[in-house]
């Protein structure tokens, strides 16, 4: 028994090693199709597995937290209509919503609230730096959030006044490898307000939609504004919450209005909701998030991408196995007529494709791990190469190896296996009817697809040039920004400061303001009388500007008159909005706004000006209310320089040597407002860049396989071509003969793909407030370049054919 059993082993080892021996021989006997058939799957593999790590990274965002499925976020909306889509929430809200849904809700078992974004100058010894990524939280944020603590007590490291929670790279940045806990830190140049460091965190992982460098104890907040945390008017906080994890959230968000009604005055308008945190990242919609959001349009647009380039790939591979499967026709004659099963040739086949695919994945994977450099430069985000060789992808490339042999062997093994071997020996064999269609529908798949994906490109790039192109409304270009935070001793000598700075030659004007176009804005509850006589409350967004910001930013006034230092009365009882504001309070010509009666932050009087509407943010939004209020010296947090000539270094130079002379305290922090504004599309460039290179890989690699197709092909027409040219044909009227059929079902391509890109490229442009309409050039444009490649591949090869000495193809059978 034991003697049989090792016998059927060894037979089935033997057998084994047959077919692959055959099938290594077979690749090195047709090493240009092979070549091909590896190169292409190897490299839409590759492309694959890069694209399965940027959807893997934007799906991972906040998974590390323990208690993530029980977390929650308040969303509101104030001073304004009750909202009827989810973007017309802001995560920014007041304090007393946390403390009040805990007292309110069993359900509500914890509450942590932060500050909003604040800018600090952090300081120790000689140490100075401007920190813009700082927040003020509640002493309960480690038992909800899962931040690893490496030094400190997580559960009293942020109770009392004057505490900090450092992360482990800001701890290194001021303490070098000295035990930073119980060490002290000096803010905005202040020795009366220093802070503790009572705690070390590892650095919060990038896949987090909340990061910070420094928390600072919200006691310490409370301790010097007490009284915004009982107002519900105050607009500076984001508040989490957790519940348990069966909590019916439709069911607690249907009790908020009548909590709402509870907690707050009757006439205020108010409106809540709650996000789940394992949504934030990708469904979030409201405004005035705390971190980054990721695209989910995004995830399905490279997920499909990934999906055509297999597919691109995978039927090269097929069309080609099965193409140059025929030419085995007599060798399965010869075996099947000395005893072959057709089992055991059924097997041969399907090996030597799984062999051809398994070589491809190896090198895939080996790409893959070349390019991951190239990767992460081009989608901003870092991988590490172990990603490549987890348990799960790798069960993942094996099960897609098999797959792909399957499919490509399958059909020629199922064909060839049941030819009668006496007809095919007798050479009355002839290629299928059933693969010839076969390759051509696959042909015809593969080419829409690329059309698709040409067009996509086109659509992408327009879209980012159209942009960067738009006129926003005001002049950003030249225009150099200096930061100086909160300084009280800068704030407190403005004038002097932008006197001296004006001083510079290259200087054409200049003003201090809190707020640049692209940068950060607060809300104002705001009343302002409609023709009615009624005030109406909204909260329009708040731009705190002095004298010379209209002018400077080259703002147009279409009614009424700019702030003016010859009106007193501006500093204390003015109001200047933009058009949007202007219709949302019932005023369609701008002329009928001015002197109507308005109230905003304890300030009363009337509206002077309207200015014309400008992109204030990102092109991805419409125009909203804005309302530009001129602010004292002591609301101002930045400088605009606008400048003129090509010599910035030079102006910066002078700009810095200006700064340590009349504000030595603080650190020369600069930037110009057009790379402010460009950086808000930084995304939609990396995507643009990620969407052109994959797309020209699926594109190459549907050419890589025309081009063995189309060798294959010319290949069988060899003899045929001859006695053509013996009969006198031309190589212009054989390079067309070769070229139409190929033609042909590019043409289908193109008729299937293009309503398809319009589609699919529409859809994506609705997420833009300002967006391209889509013409027919930007449809004939893939159209004209997939023909010209195409017919670049097949004229090349049938020209080279069409040039062969017909005594060469003839010479022999």
């Amino acid at each position: 028994m034991a003697r049989d059993l090792t016998s059927v082993l060894s037979n089935h080892l033997d057998m084994l090693r047959s077919i692959f021996k055959i099938a290594f021989r077979n690749l090195g006997r047709n090493k240009v199709y092979s070549l091909i058939n590896i190169s292409g799957l190897a490299i839409g593999i590759a492309c694959c597995l890069l694209i399965t790590l940027y959807v893997k990274d934007e799906l991972s965002f906040d998974r590390y937290h323990t208690n993530l499925d029980r977390m929650y976020r308040v969303v509101q909306q104030f001073g304004g209509p009750a909202p009827t889509a989810p973007e017309d929430y802001q995560v920014w809200g007041c304090y007393p919503v946390g403390p009040a849904l805990q007292n309110e809700f069993p359900e509500v078992e914890e509450v942590v609230t932060f500050s909003g974004r604040q800018s600090f100058l952090l300081q120790r010894g000689e140490k100075r730096f401007q920190e813009e990524n700082v927040f003020f939280v509640d002493s309960t944020v480690f038992e909800m959030f899962s931040w690893k603590m490496i030094a400190g007590n997580p559960k009293d490291a942020l109770k009392g006044a004057g505490k900090v929670v450092l992360t482990e790279s800001m701890a290194k940045k001021y303490f070098g490898n000295e035990d930073p806990l119980g060490q002290l830190l000096n803010i905005d140049n202040s020795t009366n307000f220093t802070l503790v460091v009572s705690g070390i965190v590892e650095d919060i992982p990038a896949n987090s939609h909340f990061r910070f460098d420094a928390l600072l104890s919200m006691a310490t907040f409370r301790k010097f504004r007490p009284e915004i945390f009982d107002s519900w008017d105050y607009v500076d906080f984001y508040t989490y919450f957790m519940a348990p994890a069966d909590l019916d959230k439709q069911a607690f968000v249907a009790k908020l209005p009548a909590f709402i009604k509870k907690y707050t005055p009757g006439d205020q308008e108010y409106y809540l909701d709650v996000e789940r945190v394992a949504d934030v990242y990708l469904h979030s919609k409201a405004v005035r998030q705390p971190g980054v959001t990721g695209s989910l349009s995004n995830i399905y647009v490279f997920s499909t991408i990934a999906v055509f380039i297999l597919a691109i790939a995978c039927i090269n591979f097929m069309n080609l196995s099965t193409a140059r499967s025929m030419d085995r026709a007599k060798e399965v004659g010869v075996r099947k007529s000395l005893g072959a099963q057709r089992r055991s040739l059924v097997s041969q086949f399907l090996s030597e494709a799984m062999v051809l695919s398994f070589i491809a994945t190896i090198f895939a994977v080996t790409l893959a791990s070349a390019l991951l450099p190239l990767f992460e430069s081009l989608s901003g985000k870092h991988f590490e190469v172990s990603l490549l060789l987890t348990g799960e992808l790798i069960v993942a490339l094996v099960c897609l190896s098999i797959l792909v042999g399957l499919l490509a062997g399958s059909y020629p093994a199922l064909l060839l296996s049941r030819f009668n071997p006496a007809v095919v020996l007798k050479g009355a064999f002839r290629n299928s009817t059933e693969g010839s269609v076969l390759r051509k529908g696959l042909v015809v798949f593969q080419f829409s697809l690329s059309v698709v994906l040409i067009a996509g490109s086109l659509v992408v790039f327009s879209q980012l040039s159209h942009l960067r192109s738009q006129d926003t409304g005001y002049t950003k270009d030249q225009m150099l920004i200096i930061d100086f935070g909160w300084d009280g001793k800068v704030q407190e000598e403005i004038n002097a400061v932008k006197n001296s700075l004006a001083a510079i030659p290259s200087v054409i004007s200049i003003s201090a303001q809190r707020t640049v176009p692209g940068g950060f804005f607060p809300k104002a509850g705001t009343l302002i009388q409609r023709n009615g006589g009624d005030m109406e409350m909204n909260g329009p967004d708040l731009y705190e500007i002095d004298y010379d910001f209209i002018s400077n930013f080259d703002l147009t006034i279409v009614a009424g008159r700019a702030y003016s230092r010859s009106h007193p009365s501006d500093s204390t009882k003015a109001l200047i909005i933009n058009e949007a504001a202007a219709r949302y309070w019932g005023y369609p010509d701008p002329n009928d706004i001015i002197g109507k009666k308005f109230e905003q932050w304890g300030k009363t009087g009337e509206v002077i000006g309207v200015v014309k509407d400008f992109n204030y943010r990102s092109l991805h939004h419409s125009i909203e209310p804005l309302t530009l209020r001129l602010s004292p010296q002591y609301s101002t947090t930045s400088i605009a320089l606008r400048v003129h000539g090509n010599d910035l270094p030079n102006v910066i130079a002078q700009a810095e040597s200006i700064w340590k002379r009349v504000a030595p305290q603080r650190p020369f922090i600069y930037s110009f407002l057009d790379d402010t504004f460009n950086s808000q599309y930084r995304s939609d460039e990396r995507f643009g860049s990620l969407f052109t290179v994959f797309a020209g890989l699926a594109v190459f690699i549907a050419c890589f396989g025309l081009f063995g197709l189309t060798t294959y092909t010319v290949e069988q027409r060899t003899k045929e071509i001859g006695i053509r040219k013996v009969l006198g044909a031309s190589v212009g009227s054989i390079v067309r003969l070769l070229s139409r059929d190929f033609m042909r079902l590019v043409l289908i391509a193109i008729i299937i793909a293009t309503p398809v890109a319009w589609y699919a490229m529409n859809s994506w442009l609705a997420d833009f407030a300002y967006r391209i309409s889509i013409g027919a050039m930007m449809m004939i444009i893939p159209a004209m370049t997939v023909i010209l490649m195409a017919l670049t591949v097949v004229a090349a090869q049938a020209f080279r054919s069409a040039h062969t000495d017909p005594v060469k193809a003839l010479r022999s059978e």
